[in-house]
C-alpha cells in the first residue's frame, strides 16, 4: 500500500501516514521517494505555506516494519553494506525529506510514535500531540542502535540527559510527559487534534510565504553558525523582505488597524 497521501488546501498540505493496518511502518520500497517527491513539490509551489504530518487510524508511527526485521526482507535483508544502502537510499530519504522542507512542519502525533516514528515527529518545527500518543526510541530493545538521525535531534530539543535516558532505557513516555519535558508544545484530545493542527496551521500559513520561508532558513542555520554570521544572514535576507509588496501591506494594515492579506509579492 502507498506509504502517503497528499492533501492540500487554503495554503496547507496534510501528509498522512497510510497503513493503519500494521501502525504506518515505513521502510518499503519506494517510502523515501513518495517523501522526496511530497517535499519537493511543497517548496516548488509557493502557494503552499504550512505542512502538517500525522498518521491515519491509532498510531502516527510504529516505526520500522518489525515483520520485515524478522524476516530480513527489503531494507533489512542482504548484507551489512547492502543493509546500510537500504537505509540510505530509502529510511533517510524520508528523513532527509522532511527535514529538507521549506515551510513550516507541524507534526500532528495522534497515537504511538516509536523508533523511527518518533524521529519523523522529532523533525516537526512544531509538534503537538494527542492524549493517546506516546513516545519511544526503543532501538536497543531490538539489539539494534538509532539509525534515523534521532541521537543528532531528540537531544536538541529536550537535552542529553532526557535523550540519553530514553535511548538508553527504551522507555516509553506519555503524551503529558512528553509536554512536560518540552518535546511537544501541547496536549489536545483525540478527537480535536486534527481541528487543533488545521487552526495552527492556518495561523501560520495567514504569514507571508517569502517571510516566512526565510525564518525557517535562519532559524535552522542557527543551530550551527555563530551569532555573528546569524546577524550577517539576517541582515542580507531583512534587506530583501524590505522590499516585497507584502512588507508594505502588513505596514499597511497595522497602521489601517486590520488584518492583512499577504500574497507572496
Amino acid at each position: 500500500m502507498p506509504l502517503l497521501t497528499v492533501q492540500t488546501a487554503n495554503h496547507i498540505t496534510t501528509l498522512t501516514l497510510n497503513r493503519p493496518e500494521t501502525m504506518n511502518p515505513l521502510g518499503a520500497a519506494g517510502d523515501g521517494d513518495a517523501f522526496a517527491a511530497a517535499c519537493d513539490a511543497v517548496n516548488a509551489d509557493m502557494d503552499v505555506r504550512c505542512v502538517i504530518l500525522t498518521g491515519a487510524g491509532r498510531a502516527f508511527s510504529a516505526g520500522g516494519d518489525i515483520k520485515a526485521m524478522k524476516e530480513r526482507t527489503g531494507n533489512f535483508g542482504g548484507t551489512a553494506p547492502a543493509i546500510s544502502d537500504g537505509y540510505r537510499g530509502n529510511i533517510h530519504k524520508v528523513l532527509r525529506a522532511l527535514y529538507g522542507l521549506r515551510v513550516p512542519l507541524i507534526a500532528a502525533v495522534n497515537g504511538p510514535a516509536i523508533g523511527l516514528g518518533c524521529d519523523l515527529a522529532c523533525l516537526g518545527d512544531i509538534r503537538i500531540a494527542s492524549n493517546k500518543a506516546k513516545f519511544g526510541v526503543t532501538f536497543l530493545k531490538l539489539g539494534i542502535i538509532p539509525g534515523d538521525g534521532g541521537t543528532w535531534i531528540l537531544p536538541r530539543i529536550i537535552g542529553e540527559a532526557r535523550a540519553a535516558e530514553l535511548f538508553y532505557t527504551g522507555d516509553v513516555i506519555d503524551a503529558q510527559t512528553a509536554l512536560d519535558w518540552g518535546l511537544v508544545s501541547r496536549v489536545a484530545q483525540a478527537d480535536t487534534l486534527m481541528d487543533e493542527a488545521q487552526a495552527l496551521a492556518a495561523k501560520v500559513a495567514a504569514m507571508p510565504p517569502h517571510a516566512l520561508r526565510q525564518a525557517k532558513n535562519l532559524m535552522r542555520q542557527g543551530r550551527h553558525t555563530s551569532y555573528d554570521t546569524a546577524l550577517e544572514m539576517a541582515a542580507n535576507a531583512q534587506a530583501l523582505m524590505h522590499v516585497t509588496a507584502d512588507h508594505m501591506e502588513g505596514v499597511d494594515a497595522l497602521l489601517e488597524k486590520r488584518v492583512p492579506k499577504f500574497t507572496g509579492e
